[in-house]
């Protein structure tokens, strides 16, 4: 009787605290969503792919998708599970005592390896950075073959943001470092020479080279700042920069304590064109960890119910709850794009779709184009992500689906994936 109890108390609660964090949400169908953009054209002749949750796939001929997958991780996972099998029946005996007299975890499994960053080098030909716990390398394969090249290969390295000079002799990338900052790094295309071009307590990254200046680089930069005690505090506004490799001189491209200035590229006719989102200023004090500490068992317990929510909208675009019942508001889930905790939830609900593919990012985070006069354009909403090809063809995706972009503004759907990272597209040669 006691248990029955206490477990009505703890639902009414839960209850009570889901109502009063929600009340500015309006129930289902009092507010309908923006409408869809404005679709049409014709797909363009080009190949893509796409980066999701550390997998790679590509679309092929007739819009059949294919994963990528690595042979040096396939075989790497197959030797360690061969290792795991032999040594199993060392396990609670002797034998499976380490020197420092703990026991051997013999039932570990291995690291997945998971792909940051892949680029199209050439029409069914791909270049990628794939990375376990321990060892990170760049790989080069072709689609048709199958036959993988390793051209880079070293402990603790970490690489994103690949991306290709239009001379296809130097490869500019993101470079990981320790404490959470990351700098703009250069090397050959077989994987030779890896250096450095910037440093300091920040997040450089998602370098672009400028089409006809190869010692030109245009690169997001967000500074850090850190507390008294030297740990992570805050992420400032992200700015642009452009950089002369040659020189070492850093310009300012952009910069807007109101927004964030991500994934910047250089079209062919010298347009620069990158994702401009609202910056969000951290807001953390002492009554916020109070709070936090009061209402963790009814977050958790919300939070079990909001994961199930969220796939159902995903998969269904139906709510668990009825559009009579208590209105639904997520919590920020564990989806992160762009280096921002997205309310996968309610995008999904409340956002524009796009072609009838849902968003997973709001509108506010836009595609503009600057003329090298300085004159802006949005081109499109809901953009999480987007590349350029050498023709000016443009991609871009909303976090669920691919489009491409026409002259006219029109998205014409191309593919559909979940939770799309980085688009990567390569111009097909003509037939």
């Amino acid at each position: 009787m006691h248990v029955l109890i206490i477990l009505g108390i703890v639902v009414l609660l839960v209850v009570l605290f889901y109502k009063s964090t929600n009340q500015y949400v309006q129930p289902a169908g009092a507010q309908s969503p923006p409408p869809a953009q404005a679709m049409g054209g014709n797909a363009p002749p080009v190949q893509i792919g796409w980066v999701s949750n550390g997998k790679l796939f590509v679309q092929g001929g007739y819009g059949t998708v294919q994963e990528i997958t690595s042979p040096y991780a396939q075989q790497a996972m197959e030797r360690a599970e061969r290792s795991r099998e032999k040594n199993a029946w060392k396990k609670d005996t002797a034998f499976g005592v380490a020197a420092q007299g703990n026991y051997r975890d013999f039932e570990r499994h291995t690291d997945p390896f998971l792909i940051s960053s892949a680029l199209f080098i050439g029409e069914g030909k791909l270049l990628y950075f794939q990375a376990d716990h321990g060892m990170g390398g760049l790989f080069s394969y072709d689609i048709a073959s199958g036959h993988e090249e390793r051209l880079l290969h070293r402990q603790q390295l970490q690489l994103d943001d690949l991306c290709l000079s239009p001379s296809g002799e130097t490869i500019v990338c993101t470079l990981h470092g320790r404490g959470g900052v990351s700098h703009i790094a250069t090397m050959r295309s077989n994987g030779d020479g890896l250096r450095e071009l910037t440093g300091g307590d920040t997040i450089d990254s998602a370098p672009t080279p400028v089409p006809g200046d190869e010692a030109t680089v245009i690169y997001q930069s967000a500074a850090i700042g850190r507390d008294q005690h030297g740990g992570w505090a805050a992420t400032g506004h992200v700015t642009l920069q452009e950089l002369n490799a040659a020189t070492g001189r850093i310009t300012p491209v952009l910069e807007d304590p109101r927004y964030d200035f991500l994934s910047p590229r250089v079209a062919p006719d010298g347009a620069l064109f990158f994702i401009r989102r609202p910056y969000e200023l951290p807001q953390y004090n002492a009554g916020n960890v109070a709070l936090d500490t009061l209402f963790f068992p009814f977050r958790l317990l919300r939070a079990v119910f909001h994961y199930l929510n969220f796939f159902s909208l995903m998969y269904s675009r139906k709510p668990l709850t009825g559009a009579g019942g208590m209105p639904t508001q997520a919590d920020m889930k564990d989806i992160v794009l762009q280096g921002k905790r997205i309310d996968a939830e309610r995008a999904l609900r409340k956002e524009a779709s796009i072609g009838g593919i849902p968003s997973l990012v709001p509108s506010s985070w836009q595609l503009v184009r600057r003329t090298r006069a300085g004159a802006e354009s949005v081109v499109a909403s809901n953009v999480s992500s987007f590349d350029i090809t050498p023709n000016g063809t443009i991609v871009y995706s909303n976090g669920r689906g691919l489009f491409a972009l026409d002259a006219q503004g029109r998205s014409s759907l191309m593919s559909q994936g979940d939770l799309v990272g980085a688009v990567l597209v390569h111009d097909k040669m003509p037939a």
